[in-house]
């Protein structure tokens, strides 16, 4: 075959012939196309597929490992990662330590293997989200929601037992959906809830019937599931992200007409969640559950054998402890009770190197995420709903463990690499 050197086509096929072929220039450029749009489909897949966490090992860990090979060299590493880096390296770093005397424990090396995954998906997501940010963001949300939905509908369809699913998808009469937990759903199902209600705040909705209502659809369901979790957490957390959203993207608003039109918005949105929640609260089932659920407190709370007295009852074992109590041995040593608390199962679990690296992890992406929302830049309405979520589940972190919570991780790894992405395009 023959090239033009000139035009970079193809001049011959057959003799006598001359047959034209496109420019190498435009080939290359369809590659490339191809190849971001196979980028783009399978993080589209990581994501949705992070509500179905039933299955071990779930489709999220195996589409994980896929993208790993499809993105492969492409992404790129921005030295502003270092930091975060180091920390989730020194973390488990500090749970292997602690692993040694646990080794021939199962559960204590399956807890340190998924450490260490969802640590390098916080990593993977950085680097994705560092390069092509607005339209990887755009892509991450829609997948997010989906998988918000899946896991919803399947919470709302154990919840009244429908198709006899409950044993599946209920825990202690309490929606579980896809996960394992009514704890999980709860705070997963939040960041979805936001990022739809941020949209409608500031307008982003297409004015199509179509568009509208599979937008309230779509939140309606979500925020359901999320009642029928009954999780304290989850709704404290759900009121917190909303304020702190509602509050930056407030803050954050070009013009006087989108500021009104945020708090009118937001005072009508107030309305229908309790017209909905007086609705729900209507049957008999859900108000009995609901009486029960809705105190800042229960009785596993209390006592010194309860979670708070377990918390401080390991702090003085802790301060003599520099590897900890090993991955899973707190509940051995407190009868059968997790930590509740990521802070203390840091060190519990990860020993005092590993409880250390989570602790300065926390603090610098605290400082990163409050840095990035107040940066003007293509995807600020992203990294608001982003941290509006995040910054409140690290705070939930003294409720509960949260240090194996894949969507946790997704939006540490989101913000980190928005933040560097707003780094480079203010410094143009």
């Amino acid at each position: 075959m023959l090239i033009d050197a000139s035009t970079g086509r193809s001049l011959t096929a057959a003799p006598g012939a001359l047959v034209t072929v496109a420019p190498a220039s435009r080939i290359k450029g369809h590659a490339r196309v191809s190849v971001a749009a196979l980028h783009d489909t399978v993080l589209w897949l990581l994501v949705a597929s992070g509500s179905l966490v039933l299955i071990e090992p779930s489709p999220y860990e195996a589409l994980f490992a896929v993208a790993i090979v499809v993105f492969g060299a492409s992404l790129r590493f921005d030295r502003s990662f270092v930091p975060l880096v180091l920390c989730l390296i020194l973390f488990n770093l500090g749970g292997l330590l602690s692993l040694i005397p646990w080794t021939d424990d199962h559960d204590s090396v399956t807890f340190l293997f998924t450490s260490a995954y969802v640590s390098a998906t916080a990593i993977f997501f950085a680097c994705v989200t560092a390069e092509r940010s607005l339209e990887r963001l755009e892509i991450i949300r829609r997948a997010y929601i989906v998988a918000a939905v899946i896991g919803s509908v399947a919470g709302i369809a154990g919840y009244f037992d429908i198709g006899g699913l409950g044993d599946v998808f209920t825990k202690f009469d309490r929606a579980t959906g896809t996960f394992k937990d009514p704890n999980v759903l709860g705070p997963f199902t939040v960041l979805a809830l936001v990022w739809i209600s941020q949209r409608i705040l500031v307008g982003e909705i297409r004015r199509s019937t179509i568009a509208m209502a599979t937008t309230i659809l779509s939140f309606m369901i979500i925020a359901f599931a999320l009642f029928l979790t009954f999780s304290r957490g989850a709704w404290g957390v759900c009121i917190a992200s909303f304020l702190l959203m509602i509050g930056l993207t407030f803050l954050t608003a070009p013009s006087k007409r989108l500021r009104a039109r945020i708090a009118l918005l937001a005072v009508l949105g107030v309305a229908a969640v309790a017209t909905l929640l007086a609705i729900a609260l209507s049957f008999q089932s859900i108000r009995d559950i609901f009486d029960i659920r809705a105190t800042f407190s229960q009785d596993y709370d209390l006592g010194e054998t309860g979670r708070f007295g377990n918390q401080l009852r390991a702090l003085p074992m802790l301060l003599v402890s520099p590897n900890g109590f090993g991955p899973l041995q707190f509940r051995h040593l407190f009868a059968e009770e997790d930590p509740h608390n990521v802070y203390v199962n840091a060190f519990a679990s990860y020993g005092w190197l590993g409880g250390f690296a989570y602790c300065t992890l926390t603090v610098m992406t605290v400082c990163v995420g409050w840095w990035l929302v107040f940066r003007r830049s293509p995807t600020q309405k992203h990294a608001i709903a982003l941290w509006s979520c995040l910054f409140v589940q690290i705070l939930q972190g003294f409720q509960i463990d949260t240090d194996h919570w894949r969507h946790l991780f997704l939006m540490l790894g989101c913000v980190w690499g928005l933040a560097a992405a707003t780094r480079r395009t203010l410094s143009r």
